[in-house]
């Protein structure tokens, strides 16, 4: 069984939807996939439909942050599963985490309103 097949990144305009479990079982193929739907300059990441997780999570988040610094690109996540802000707490990157990326529902009310009035122009 392909590790992606039970599991999937859902990506719809500017957001990309992590779904399933993310373990050790699959987070080299979860994390490869991410980064090849890196478009634009900036992207949400939505973990409320993460299932299972173990700590491997937490190096495929910080995986993707590597990358899109490269590339100069921008993510911000929404809807973190308190295991996984558990985990974040326990590897001591939960501070750095989300002071820079987690993005709050005002924060994502903000950016629907911008994008909407952009695209009407």
């Amino acid at each position: 069984m392909h590790p992606i097949a039970s599991n999937s990144l859902r990506c719809e305009g500017d957001k990309i939807s992590v779904e399933g479990s993310i373990t050790i079982d699959n987070v080299v193929a979860m994390t490869r996939h991410g980064v090849t739907l890196f478009e634009g300059s900036s992207l949400v990441i939505d973990l409320a439909n993460v299932a299972e997780v173990d700590s491997s999570i937490v190096s495929m988040l910080l995986e993707w942050l590597r990358e899109a610094n490269q590339k100069n690109f921008q993510l911000h996540f929404v809807n973190i599963p308190e295991s996984v802000k558990s985990l974040m707490q326990l590897y001591g990157v939960s501070e750095f985490f989300f002071s820079r990326y987690l993005m709050t529902h005002q924060s994502i009310k903000n950016r629907l309103v911008l994008s909407n009035t952009a695209r009407s122009l």
